[in-house]
């Protein structure tokens, strides 16, 4: 059914900032040049630029602070409880049902937590919590206690890193996109009980990605399948969708039917087979229809509005799709040194 379409309510400006920790230089700059180049690409799925139409675009919940930054978001089927992760600090966020403005879950630094990425709740209702500058770690969403965390290697003549996003498949294994390397990692269910560990690749996207600058970016968001039997990754760069088989570790570049998806930053698999994209620099969203065999897409909706600010990836929930509203242009990851955020919220997107 199509409803009516409304401009969305302009956010409310927030108080002057409270002082915020400094966002870390070294992956700052390394986010803020993959978006610099991401920019430069200009609006990327073609049709980027429709109007929202029947979109109805609303504000679900804000999140208190001058400096969030928000970058992952993750919904807990069970209770209804949505999570959203700081890029700034790493905190994480807790937005009960019904309310309008979300609370501290995990306080900045818990852990030692720089930065909250990626964000996941598995079906026994653990928290899954990335840092792009070391790993993940597992949390019980009851009182807040970690569970395991699992590192990338470090030290002398260890690669550069940037984990992402991750995805988990039906048998609990979790799936983690590393930005600089161009690798997944895996985390599996024997591995999770152990508690702790180091990371550990599991496909290697290197050779099969389009040329890109030395320690430029490339994958982003990631999804399994509902029968865990592949992978489906993006390259935000280049806008090609790449799938993984998990059988046989064979990689491929997903027909987009002479579309892309630069700027593609979240994604998220429904059952059906529809995919849906938040591209972070375009302020645009896109719904995708994916075959079966994971091979093709084909793009049914795109999505363009500033009142999206930024926005760094999705949730699709009953009746709406929750979309982080980054703000990462406001004096963030994207252009430390200008501009000024206004209250950071969620949106609430119906008709994606």
């Amino acid at each position: 059914m199509k409803t009516k379409s409304f401009p969305p309510a302009a956010p409310t400006p927030a108080p002057a900032p409270a002082p915020a920790p400094a966002l870390a230089p070294a992956w700052t700059a390394a986010l803020a040049t993959a978006l610099a180049v991401t920019l430069g690409l200009g609006a990327a799925p073609a049709e980027a630029h429709t109007p929202a139409s029947d979109a109805r675009i609303s504000t679900a919940f804000t999140l208190p602070g001058g400096k969030v930054y928000p970058e992952g978001i993750a919904t807990d089927p069970r209770t209804r409880t949505v999570y959203v992760g700081s890029y700034a600090d790493g905190t994480v966020y807790r937005a009960r049902p019904g309310r309008s403005e979300a609370e501290a879950f995990l306080p900045s630094g818990t852990d030692g937590r720089r930065t909250a990425n990626g964000l996941r709740v598995d079906a026994l209702g653990r928290l899954w919590v990335t840092d792009s500058t070391a790993g993940v770690a597992v949390y019980d969403t009851a009182d807040g206690s970690r569970l395991a965390h699992f590192e990338v290697a470090r030290g002398a003549g260890a690669p550069a890193h940037f984990i992402n996003d991750l995805a988990l498949t039906p048998d609990g294994t979790a799936y983690l996109t590393d930005s600089v390397r161009g690798v997944i990692y895996r985390v599996t269910p024997e591995q999770l009980a152990a508690g702790s560990g180091t990371l550990t690749e599991a496909y290697d996207l290197s050779t099969a990605l389009r040329p890109r600058p030395a320690g430029g970016f490339s994958l982003n968001g990631i999804v399994a399948d509902r029968a865990g039997r592949y992978l489906l990754t993006v390259d935000m760069a280049e806008g090609d969708l790449y799938r993984v088989d998990l059988r046989t570790g064979a990689v491929r570049r997903v027909d987009l039917g002479g579309r892309d998806l630069k700027a593609a930053d979240g994604l998220d698999l429904s059952p059906d087979g529809t995919l849906r994209v938040a591209h972070n620099a375009t302020n645009t969203l896109t719904r995708w229809q994916v075959r079966a065999d994971g091979t093709r897409a084909r793009l049914t909706r795109t999505i363009t509005d500033p009142s999206l600010q930024i926005p760094t990836t999705l949730a699709h929930t009953p009746g709406r799709t929750l979309v982080v509203r980054s703000q990462f242009d406001k004096g963030g990851p994207m252009s430390p040194d200008s501009g000024t955020p206004t209250t950071f919220t969620v949106a609430a997107v119906r008709g994606l």
